[in-house]
């Protein structure tokens, strides 16, 4: 059956599957915020210990989603409202140093497919310092401290032959960061965060995951220094506009006096046995199909910049 549920790489979805269920899952904390006037709610998801994570299919650490209904418009003033709570929960977790920081931002990712370009277009437009630093030091940017920032776009396997983990790694042993920002594009569980949903987590990333391609992960036990994960989905499985039909399907039964016998029956089935169903409807070819949205050109982008707008705040 695990090739037929629904994907996401959002924990907050992961999340909400227990909430549908009215299920609480001990060893996780989650905490709300909203800030007036700008439509961004802030979601941390704290997963504290091992029972916990495993209920979640998570690992253990911090999760911070950041949900603002407008960032799929072009709004100048409103995308920098998100790149500056981005800065913030991005220094939440950067690791405490009274020093300044060596930081490796790794753009994840395929560059000639659009909506897995987000990472290396995040890269394309942060502000590198490292070479800077080493060149002229930090008085060339006329500050007391200034954080060294280098970027890398190591590609997929399809187009090096290698895992992004192993060309990272190298990079790592010659320039010896003290963090790595690794920024890839996820898949989420519902249309309405496609573009308009930003992950934040200090457990680091599987690259590829959300779309069944399982590659080696970039962790802290991986990598031997902390890493975070920046995501934004930019892709939905087929199956999951299937499950969101059938959900709507029912409530417009249940509104029909004629078919309400026959949605009193679909509701009795438990999701198990709902994915049970849409397997048999879905052929093979359409469960192995990822859809996006007809703009995602402009969206990626758009939130190309936001991050790294977002990014440079942070290291500035």
């Amino acid at each position: 059956m695990s090739q037929f549920q629904v994907r996401t790489d959002l924990a907050l979805e992961a999340r909400e599957r227990f909430e549908e269920d009215n299920v609480e899952i001990k060893g996780v904390r989650v905490e709300e915020e909203h800030r007036e006037g700008t439509e961004i709610k802030i979601t941390t998801m704290a997963i504290e210990t091992e029972n916990g994570a495993k209920a979640m299919g998570k690992p253990k650490g911090t999760y911070i989603t950041l949900e603002a209904a407008n960032m799929d418009v072009q709004d100048e003033d409103y995308h920098r409202e998100v790149s500056i709570e981005l800065a913030r929960l991005v220094k939440r977790l950067l690791p405490k140093k009274k020093e300044p920081l060596s930081v490796l931002v790794a753009g994840l990712g395929n560059r000639e497919v659009t909506p897995d370009a987000l990472g290396p277009r995040v890269v394309d437009n942060l502000m590198i310092t490292r070479h800077v630093l080493k060149e002229f030091g930090k008085y060339a940017f006329g500050e007391e401290e200034v954080n060294a920032v280098s970027g890398i776009v190591p590609g997929v396997m399809a187009q090096t032959g290698m895992e992004s983990q192993e060309i990272i790694r190298g990079v790592i042993e010659e320039t010896k960061p003290d963090v790595i920002v690794a920024i890839d594009a996820l898949a989420a569980r519902s249309t309405r965060r496609l573009s308009r949903t930003i992950q934040i987590t200090d457990t680091g990333i599987n690259p590829g995951s959300g779309v069944g391609n399982h590659r080696h992960g970039l962790s802290e036990s991986t990598m031997g220094i902390p890493v975070i994960a920046i995501g934004v989905p930019t892709v939905v499985d087929a199956a999951t506009i299937v499950n969101d039909t059938m959900h709507t399907l029912i409530q417009a039964m249940e509104e029909n006096s004629h078919l309400q016998a026959l949605s009193t029956g679909l509701n009795a089935l438990n999701e198990m046995e709902k994915y049970e169903l849409i397997r048999e409807l879905l052929s093979p070819q359409l469960n192995t199909m990822f859809v996006t949205p007809k703009d995602i050109d402009e969206s990626v982008k758009r939130l190309s910049y936001t991050l790294s707008e977002g990014l440079n705040i942070a290291f500035a």
